[in-house]
């Protein structure tokens, strides 16, 4: 079986970078993902997904290197689900349980540029880097 799960949203807080012990790097972060309507009654609703995300080798690299917290990212990878296949529930210090799903990054798009607020209704493209090099010449 297969599955990919594609997010957009937000940082929640700034990335961590760690190592597992064969010297891969392992960036997280979480993000939020919200969607907002109208209900029946006129008022204004909201719904917020929280997620934990993991990156590894140089994509974890990168993440670390070029991401912030409120930064909007798009994140498109696996879902990591708990031993019993659920997502993962903790307690807050509020004493509430919660869950949060894990995701698996296989690609991270930045959204908007260094520092700028993106909205979530409308994304902007992640910018393209390409390397450098010899333009091919189009034989026509």
């Amino acid at each position: 079986m297969y599955h990919r799960i594609i997010i957009a949203g937000h940082l929640g807080r700034d990335p961590e970078m760690r190592y597992t012990p064969d010297g891969t790097p392992v960036t997280t972060f979480t993000m939020a993902s919200s969607r907002r309507w109208t209900g029946q009654n006129g008022e204004q609703q909201e719904e917020t997904i929280w997620f934990r995300i993991s990156a590894f080798g140089r994509l974890a690299e990168t993440c670390n290197q070029y991401l912030s917290k409120g930064r909007a990212v798009l994140v498109e990878g696996r879902l990591r689900p708990d031993g019993s296949g659920n997502p993962r529930i903790w307690v807050g210090n509020d004493g509430i349980a919660r869950a949060n799903f894990e995701v698996v990054a296989q690609t991270v798009r930045f959204l908007g540029g260094r520092g700028e607020e993106t909205t979530e209704e409308a994304p902007q493209a992640a910018p393209v880097y390409e390397e450098e090099g010899e333009e091919e010449e189009i034989p026509f």
